[in-house]
């Protein structure tokens, strides 16, 4: 097939003028309407402060209401299944703690998959996770297992009058 000349000059100016064109892409404004951020805990409790802190500066930077909501109850399962419910529109939030991916392992019976349901937005805040445990305590790694093994913690503060007897046991497989 041959192109004609005055053809390809016309298609070489529109290749050569298509980057200077403007893109115009514009997102949807957000937030439109409240926005609601739930805490599976009472009020007063660090996640419930932390929470509001953030709602405070998020109102004020994005002008819309951040309306912390608190439900607590079930180890913040209740607050998670609400959220797992809500549409899936951004204008529901919960405010994530480490505990509630502990419960995905320590729940058989959830009505929501916290990893398949839930989608991480932002990281507010980090703490580490410490346990600190006698020198006599006969801890060893293994990185071979998948998934750790029940782990029997025992209580070393304040130290029992009795034998020490065991207030945790968590099985980590489901």
């Amino acid at each position: 097939m041959k192109l004609p000349r005055r053809q390809f000059l016309y298609l070489a100016a529109g290749a050569a003028a298509l980057p200077a064109v403007s893109r115009v892409a514009t997102a949807q404004a957000y937030p439109t309407r409240p926005v609601h951020i739930i805490v599976g805990y009472p009020a007063g409790n660090a996640p419930d402060i932390i929470t509001r802190f953030t709602s405070q500066w998020l109102s004020e930077r994005l002008g819309q209401q951040f309306i912390v909501e608190n439900r607590p109850g079930a180890g913040s399962n209740i607050a998670t299944e609400a959220v797992v419910n809500a549409p899936a529109d951004g204008y529901t939030l919960l405010m994530a703690v480490p505990t509630n991916v502990i419960n995905a392992t320590l729940y058989a019976n959830l009505k929501f998959n916290f990893i398949r349901d839930i989608a991480p937005v932002a990281s507010i805040a980090n703490a580490p996770f410490v346990m600190v445990v006698t020198q006599s305590f006969p801890g060893k790694t293994e990185s071979s297992s998948p998934m750790p093994r029940p782990i029997r913690a025992r209580s070393i503060w304040p130290r029992p009058a009795t034998a020490p007897r065991p207030i945790f046991s968590a099985s980590c497989s489901r």
